[in-house]
């Protein structure tokens, strides 16, 4: 590729990584940090060790409590605030956001976690759920205890939720977190090479003469 092509390539990309990072801070203003009301429901604290078992068991707990009969408002806040804490966590795409501490995507991964958890142990109380909830549970304290992650804390494994506040990403601790801003960098990079690609293949080709 030449150099002339190159550059308004590598433009685009920044210009995406930029517009990602305003749009994002802009539309996940609301959060725990801001202040919020804890008028929702409070969300008991998960450990660090927890974190990285239950995030393995998400999606089955998630799809169980999807399809929970016995179910009442408390529930099924709960079960929303999981998945909207989830989606504001980047879906756990970040690298690091359950595992490293340091990641400006942890606290957030607690919170959707915590919830996560929450809505398992409520399953065990209804009684069409019960059984699968309890498989789930048992497992989860199986490997708990292969995995030795019983012990395992962080500075956010003391800290309890609630549904009335979501928490964002600390935005401005991504450039200093290596993963985080490669994974972001390269996102943009591939925005830019395929506005570059459209940009290029879109324009009208020139007629040779005869």
């Amino acid at each position: 590729m030449k150099i002339g092509k190159t550059i308004p390539l590598l433009s685009a990309a920044f210009a995406a990584a930029a517009f990602f990072c305003v749009v994002a801070g802009s539309a996940f203003a609301h959060s725990r940090n801001d202040g919020g009301s804890h008028a929702g429901l409070d969300i008991p604290e998960i450990s660090h060790g927890e974190m990285a078992v239950v995030s393995d068991y998400r999606s089955g707990i998630i799809d169980l409590a999807s399809r929970a009969v016995d179910t009442n408002e408390s529930f099924r806040r709960m079960l929303n605030y999981a998945e909207i804490q989830y989606s504001y966590c980047l879906w756990g795409r970040m690298p690091g956001s359950v595992t490293d501490e340091e990641s400006p995507f942890n606290e957030c991964a607690h919170a959707y976690l915590a919830a996560t958890k929450a809505v398992l142990l409520s399953m065990r109380e209804m009684p069409r759920e019960r059984a699968a909830a309890g498989e789930i549970i048992s497992a989860v304290d199986a490997d708990m205890v292969r995995r030795g992650l019983a012990l395992i804390t962080c500075r956010f494994s003391g800290e309890a939720f609630n549904t009335a506040d979501i928490v964002k990403p600390r935005w401005s601790g991504i450039p200093f977190h290596v993963a985080s801003m490669a994974s972001l960098t390269g996102l943009a990079s591939l925005f830019g090479l395929g506005v570059f690609v459209l940009r290029r293949f879109s324009q009208p080709k020139a007629q040779s003469s005869e």
